[in-house]
């Protein structure tokens, strides 16, 4: 991997890490279209990197949000009643995926990470985007400031209660299967408890910190004490910082643009385009340019 191809991954995963349009399917296009999916030990390491350079993700957050992740801190010491709802809540949507991921993360990577279960992933999570939006429409109503404690009210980030966190949470468990899309289960998720499509986005993002710090955190230590060459080794320091890089600025602005689109217009175009990336995919693997594959299937 040079500089140019580390850049690239790094505008793909911060384009592509909080759009409900799964990084993961852009990321194994571009690597295979960059000639990084073999051998496997060059696949092992750009694996690793693919995840390492969430960072960038994880950074862009804390600088647009940092207003809220101080009133999280300030609720911390009872000075913040919100905020300590908000810290609350997240930890409560970010432990089923922590459970899980743990238990199921090798599993997944060998049956998982494979054609079929791909791209059933990518057009069914574009179905669903086509469809929640509308349901939506039809089945809440009232102001988003309502009680939270009307089923049928939308609600905001700040009066979201554990057990509608619980659900985001456990939807978001789905998108451990590759392909559909951590940001699109949990916008879905919150639209699904009566979150609008902006406050929904919100909450995802800020769920973002934990869930990608902790996948950035085990990726990096499963790699590193394997009994292979680690990606550092592999790779190089240059690549891994200046990926990290312009997945942060990249991903700044993919999240400046996504809150305002969601507010004009919803889900229902990135439906669409999932589908479209589903059908993409399948003629790359069909034309043999994109091999889906842990590396030591390989």
């Amino acid at each position: 991997m040079n500089l140019l191809h580390a850049a690239i991954l790094g505008l793909v995963e911060g384009i592509t890490e909080f759009l409900p349009v799964s990084s993961t399917g852009h990321l194994i296009i571009a690597s295979a279209l960059l000639g990084l999916d073999y051998p496997p030990e060059t696949k092992r390491a750009v694996d690793a990197f693919n995840i390492v350079i969430q960072g960038g993700a994880i950074l862009a957050v804390l600088g647009l949000y940092w207003p809220r992740v101080v009133q999280m801190f300030r609720g911390l010491t009872a000075r913040d009643a919100i905020g300590l709802r908000l810290l609350v809540n997240l930890i409560i949507a970010f432990v089923p995926a922590a459970i899980l991921g743990l238990l199921l993360n090798d599993w997944i990577e060998s049956h998982l990470f494979f054609p079929i279960p791909v791209m059933a992933a990518l057009a069914l999570g574009g179905v669903a985007m086509i469809v929640i939006g509308r349901w939506q429409r039809r089945h809440f109503r009232g102001d988003e400031h309502a009680e939270p404690t009307d089923a049928l009210a939308y609600v905001d980030m700040e009066h979201l209660t554990w057990r509608r966190a619980l659900i985001i949470g456990l939807l978001q468990c789905v998108a451990m299967w590759p392909g559909a899309s951590r940001s699109m289960m949990t916008i879905v998720g919150g639209m699904l408890v009566g979150l609008k499509p902006r406050q929904a986005a919100e909450f995802s993002f800020l769920l973002g910190l934990p869930t990608l710090g902790a996948a950035c955190v085990y990726s990096a230590l499963k790699n590193f004490t394997g009994d292979h060459a680690n990606m550092l080794q592999s790779l190089g320091i240059g690549p891994i910082v200046l990926g990290i890089v312009v997945a942060t600025i990249s991903a700044a602005i993919a999240i400046r643009w996504l809150v305002g689109f969601l507010t004009r217009h919803g889900l229902v175009l990135f439906g669409w385009y999932r589908i479209a990336l589903c059908a993409v995919l399948g003629v790359l693997i069909w034309l043999d340019v994109v091999n889906i594959a842990p590396a030591a299937t390989r």
